[in-house]
């Protein structure tokens, strides 16, 4: 049986270079490309893939999202994220979003060859290098909505009184908020807390 792909990704030339190595294998097709997140939930509908390559960083609706939107309507969609971001939170953002899979974008093509195949059986696909990710920040970090928003904007340069400011409370919460972020992350100043943030994926410079 032939296991039809979608993938999704901002990028036309990356989805060339996917749609080349899919095509390769007597055994899979690509059905569909999407370029951003929120045409990827309206071709999955479209298709109904055997199995999707979502990238995270897309435009409109990022990976995530699409990934969430699709799987609450289709409960049994294979979704495998494939993306160049190497995060332990990232990571578990997909996966909780229902993503059966975690691919980062420079393992050979034949690992990604292997993940389609194994998504496609209903088979979990985390490779050693991300499951190593994942052990290397033991126990996982979850900051609240409202402390990775001030998290983004420290790491923007943005100083206590303009991060309350901007999101409409006191220098006193912010400081609080700071605080909850170090000691959740581990680390003794903010400087260092915007640091292990993105080396971990807890935001990113493009946020």
């Amino acid at each position: 049986m032939t296991i039809r792909v979608m993938t999704v990704d901002d990028h036309p030339i990356v989805r060339a270079g996917i749609r080349a190595l899919i095509e390769n294998e007597a055994d899979m097709t690509v059905v569909a490309e999407g370029g951003d997140g929120a045409e990827a939930v309206a071709l999955f509908e479209a298709h109904r893939p055997d199995v999707v390559l979502m990238d995270l960083r897309l435009p409109r609706l990022d990976g995530v999202g699409a990934t969430r939107a699709i799987v609450a309507a289709h409960p049994a969609a294979r979704i495998v994220a494939l993306t160049s971001y190497d995060g332990d939170a990232d990571i578990y953002r997909a996966l909780d979003a229902g993503a059966c899979g975690y691919l980062i974008k420079d393992m050979l093509g034949t690992e990604v060859v292997g993940a389609v195949r194994s998504a496609a059986t209903g088979k979990r696909v985390i490779p050693t290098e991300v499951a190593n990710r994942l052990a290397e920040f033991v126990p996982r970090v979850d900051l609240t909505a409202r402390e990775i928003e001030v998290l983004r904007l420290a790491a923007k340069g943005l100083r206590n009184r303009a991060i309350a400011q901007r999101i409409g409370r006191t220098e006193a919460t912010v400081k609080v908020h700071l605080r909850n972020v170090m000691a959740k992350l581990g680390v003794d100043d903010r400087t260092e807390a915007v640091m292990i943030a993105l080396q971990r994926g807890v935001i990113h410079l493009d946020d």
